[in-house]
């Protein structure tokens, strides 16, 4: 019954567009991109930030909610195609293309067709003589022609209101893809400038007169704000600190933390939803299951774990191992609907590595150094960088690290106790993996 469930479910086209889900979708390919080097793996991640980019990014960095369904009254009539509208656009390219996308007159959604790959590159390479950067190239053209024809329909409504939570989450997926895809994508330098005015924009437009917002649309704040805004945007600040390695946003991202600490807590353990002092509720909810979206206390404990990392300040942490308890009885017996918690949980065995760098961004093995760091999926690690002296504003990880011999030197610690720190590739690829 399983595997006919799965099957059924293939064919359900959902055509509305939610910003949390493509969020959630670049980490995913992201992190499989890094684990196997498939390249079909990087190509969604970029194709799915250049759809952000495009369509769901507001002029002044926000990213909006959603796109409908429907358009001219119809689900999915701005993104179906027919057989004869596919052949009129790409012409003489069109049986290359059909072959790729297993494209018929019957189509494979109510007589039209939703593209879905049904050969990867190396059969397409067999099937029509070509290597595989020929298909490649043939593939990209193709969407191109059929991208510019479409952006000819009417389009689906956007639900342009920008909620701070989805941007949060979102935000983390663009720094983290920006750092990650540095040294194999000519596109990274617009996802770090993607994520930046995305943060900025938070931290402006959301955040008026310094009180976190849950939503905005046209120059207008709602007046509430829950957990999961605070904790989803904590983490994005968190991930882009560690791609561009600015302070400030650490320093946001720290500020913000002892905000949500002092509106939400929960003397029992954990975080309320809502804030001590917004509207008065006869029973403050708190959600602790990840459903679509990590649920806020999630999110939160995942924070302050990395908060600990970076300050050594046991209050985080103390937080954040309290927040573990209230899963205790539930996320053996129900793994998957605490996914976002286990992933906490493993950090917080003392598993995470704290890596602090110092030296001069222009330097040869300055950055080396960072390209190794960043060359594998590594989930259980934070990284800071700085120039010497280190600045005051910086992260406490940093605090009385020196170079060596004025060499870039790296320090691998787990729980602020670091090993013989280096200036050799070598040795620091030896610590991290150890």
């Amino acid at each position: 019954m399983l595997k006919t469930t799965l099957r059924l479910y293939d064919w359900v086209h959902y055509y509305e567009k939610m910003l949390y889900d493509n969020a959630l979708l670049v980490r995913a390919y992201l992190h499989a991109w890094q684990v196997t080097k498939d390249p079909a793996f990087k190509r969604i991640v970029e194709e799915t930030l250049d759809f952000v980019a495009r369509e769901m990014t507001h002029s002044q960095g926000g990213f909006y909610s959603s796109l409908d369904a429907d358009s001219e009254g119809e689900e999915g009539k701005f993104y179906a195609w027919t057989l004869d509208e596919i052949r009129s656009v790409l012409n003489n390219d069109s049986e290359f293309f059909e072959a790729a996308y297993g494209i018929t007159a019957m189509g494979n959604w109510e007589g039209k067709t939703v593209l879905q790959r049904a050969l990867d590159d190396s059969s397409l390479a067999a099937r029509f003589n070509l290597n595989l950067e020929a298909v490649s190239e043939k593939l990209a053209e193709s969407h191109s022609r059929l991208l510019a024809t479409r952006s000819l329909r009417i389009r689906p409504a956007t639900d342009d209101k920008i909620l701070t939570a989805w941007n949060g989450l979102m935000l983390a997926a663009v720094a983290e893809s920006a750092r990650a895809l540095a040294d194999s994508s000519p596109l990274t330098k617009s996802y770090l400038n993607l994520a930046t005015r995305s943060a900025e924009f938070l931290l402006s437009e959301l955040r008026p007169r310094g009180k976190l917002r849950r939503a905005w649309r046209n120059g207008q704040t709602t007046q509430e704000v829950f957990l999961e805004d605070y904790a989803a945007l904590i983490v994005g600040l968190l991930e882009l600190y560690q791609t561009e390695f600015d302070n400030k946003w650490f320093g946001f991202a720290k500020e913000l933390a002892d905000e949500m600490i002092d509106r939400f807590s929960d003397p029992d353990g954990g975080f309320f939803d809502t804030p001590h002092d917004g509207e008065k509720l006869l029973i403050r909810p708190k959600d602790i299951q990840d459903n679509a979206t990590p649920s806020g206390n999630s999110l939160a404990c995942e924070a302050l774990i990395k908060i600990a990392a970076f300050t050594d300040e046991g209050k985080y942490r103390d937080l954040a191992e309290t927040s573990l308890r209230l899963i205790s009885g539930y996320v053996l017996r129900y793994p998957l609907a605490f996914g976002r918690w286990l992933s906490a949980a493993e950090n917080a065995l003392g598993t995470l590595k704290q890596v602090a760098v110092l030296g001069e961004a222009g330097d040869e093995n300055f950055q080396r150094m960072l390209k190794v760091i960043r060359s594998e999926y590594r989930p259980g690690m934070v990284i800071a960088t700085s120039s010497h002296p280190v600045k005051k504003d910086s992260p406490a990880l940093l605090n009385d690290r020196t170079m060596i011999e004025s060499k870039p030197t790296a320090y691998v610690c787990e729980g602020f106790v670091c090993k013989m720190p280096t200036t050799e590739i070598e040795l620091l690829i030896e610590q991290l993996e150890h």
